[in-house]
């Protein structure tokens, strides 16, 4: 009787499996060469690394459940730029193989320089039915492309999937380029340029101390539902103050972002711009307690400006569009003052219009 039953055990399993292959073929979806070289779901997708010749390389990592990628696991990624690479990882495809006679030579110039890309998703170890049955989730390295030069025409690029023989040449349809500068190797390039993003509500004080003017400094802080002004010099609540342009104020830290880190600060300006004390410093405080501090520094249009104007503080000698910022003491960057216009004012400015009431509502 034992003996019976496991073979009708088995035989059952048998034309299970029989069954699910059959139906597999008959529903599921086989890829074609093409169709299996870009990626159709890109919210599988966990990590991209990404590294060139030159010893560059950049690991980009999802945060589990949410939308924001990290930078090596540090720093918070700047979301348009992932956003692009995931759109460019969706719709790239392959224009054409590239011919026999030229494979050969590519193969070797894609050896000698190109970039690297590894693709990791989240994938089951058992997918039935064009993806009706899913067992088994892991995280898989699922495709390595090496990525080359641009074609001749600059509408498309040399790439080369590993596992396959011939490199092909890939574009974007309808988009007039090539998609190898998506897949950059440089970490900094790869960082969000947000300071805060912090909604009116969630704002407990912000502080703008100003050196060379101490009487101008001030503190709008949080009271409830409201807001208060303090002076800083003597902590002393200001009686009025223009509701309008305070309201403003703390609408303006609202993803408030710098416009690109200062990678090659030139020596002039460490030895004599960033040796003074700073023009500003802004402490950002929200309800949470953390607390990010901006300091500010005038920057030149031309750094030899500084040693050769008979009169460094002359007006034209400085960049009118973008000024220095040191975040939170550790990177250097460039703000615009078209952004921070709204931020970075004297204490009367915010008095000018003085209206008796000395707080205000959210």
């Amino acid at each position: 009787m034992k003996k019976k039953g496991l073979i009708i055990t088995l035989a059952i399993i048998v034309l299970l499996a029989v069954a699910a292959f059959v139906l597999h073929r008959m529903y599921g979806q086989s890829a074609t060469y093409d169709d299996d070289f870009y990626i159709e779901d890109t919210s599988t997708i966990t990590k991209i690394y990404i590294a060139d010749k030159l010893d560059n390389q950049v690991l980009l990592t999802r945060v589990p459940n949410d939308t924001t990628w990290m930078v090596n696991d540090q720093y918070e990624a700047s979301q348009p730029l992932v956003r692009s690479l995931l759109g460019t990882l969706n719709t790239m495809r392959i224009r054409n193989r590239v011919n026999k006679a030229a494979a050969k030579n590519e193969v070797k110039l894609l050896a000698g320089k190109s970039t690297k890309v590894e693709i990791y998703q989240n994938v089951y170890r058992i997918d039935w039915f064009n993806h009706h049955w899913q067992f088994f989730p892991h995280e898989k390295l699922t495709n390595t492309y090496y990525v080359g030069h641009e074609t001749q025409d600059l509408l498309g690029t040399i790439m080369l999937r590993e596992g396959d023989k011939w490199p092909v040449v890939v574009h974007i349809p309808g988009f007039r380029g090539f998609v190898g500068p998506q897949f950059i190797t440089n970490p900094l390039l790869w960082r969000s340029h947000r300071i805060v993003d912090l909604p009116v509500s969630k704002i407990e004080r912000i502080e703008l101390n100003i050196p060379a003017v101490p009487s101008e400094s001030f503190a709008i802080c949080r009271e409830g539902e409201g807001f208060y002004m303090e002076m800083l010099e003597n902590h002393q609540r200001v009686d009025g103050f223009d509701t309008a342009r305070v309201a403003q104020f703390l609408s303006s830290f609202t993803n408030l972002n710098f416009d690109e880190y200062a990678a090659a600060v030139p020596k002039t300006e460490l030895d004599t711009t960033f040796s003074k004390p700073p023009r500003t410093i802004l402490r950002i405080k929200d309800t949470e307690g953390n607390e990010h501090v901006l300091k500010t520094y005038l920057k030149y249009n031309n750094p030899d400006d500084i040693i050769n104007m008979p009169d460094p503080e002359m007006y034209e000698v400085f960049d009118l569009d973008r000024l220095y910022a040191v975040l939170d003491d550790k990177d250097t960057v460039l703000i615009q003052y078209f952004v921070f216009d709204n931020i970075l004012q004297h204490a009367s400015f915010f008095r000018g219009a003085a209206i008796n009431n000395p707080t205000i509502q959210h």
